[in-house]
């Protein structure tokens, strides 16, 4: 149940995190999409990120620290369910991941994840582009007026992209059509949002 609540001013909402945890993109995408356009779909998950268990540690998981937000690397989009896992002992166990938050903790954060499998997008460097085009469009639905209701949300690709259309890996066209097209998507989802929180 998504509650119906002005949105925070921009400089008092919580960071847009990056999610990067398999458990947490496989609980978000489990449930209907939010919107869905062509080549995209949205799903929004009204919960909290997980985060390791501290007296238990998930195996094949760094041990680094969080990023608090994203940074400018391509390394922030990569994330751990574009590839299939080739060693089923690497996943964590459900005891190693804890979704309460912690006390004193805000009630709710923003995470946000991207799904763009090889097999909708062959070329990485038309991989990268999405993805770019994904946190940007997110981050700035973010830090508008509206902002990003609380909890996870996970954009993903669903359909390639036509490369008779669009030859070159990435094209100042084709990085247009994925822009449009993702702020079309998001827009869908802001409208269904709001018609879930006034039914509340």
């Amino acid at each position: 149940m998504i509650p119906a609540s002005a949105p925070l001013p921009p400089g008092e909402r919580p960071k847009l995190q990056c999610l990067n945890r398999p458990e947490d993109f496989q609980r978000a995408m489990a449930g209907p999409w939010l919107a869905k356009t062509p080549h995209f779909a949205l799903h929004h998950l009204f919960e909290p990120a997980s985060r390791p268990n501290r007296h238990i540690r998930a195996p094949g998981l760094s041990s680094a620290a969080e990023p608090e937000s994203y940074g400018p690397v391509d390394k922030s989009f990569e994330n751990p369910v574009d590839k299939p896992v080739d060693n089923a002992t690497q996943a964590p166990t459900a005891a190693a991941w804890d979704t309460t938050e912690p006390q004193g903790a805000p009630t709710q954060g923003v995470w946000a994840g991207y799904v763009v499998p090889k097999r909708h997008a062959r070329r990485a460097v038309t991989r990268n582009l999405i993805r770019r085009q994904m946190r940007q469009v997110l981050a700035d639905q973010h830090g508008s007026v509206l902002g990003l209701p609380g909890g996870i949300w996970v954009v993903r690709l669903r359909h390639g992209f036509d490369r008779t259309q669009f030859p070159s890996a990435a094209s100042e066209s084709l990085k247009q059509a994925v822009r449009d097209e993702l702020q079309q998507l998001m827009g869908h989802a802001i409208v269904r949002h709001g018609q879930r929180g006034a039914r509340l």
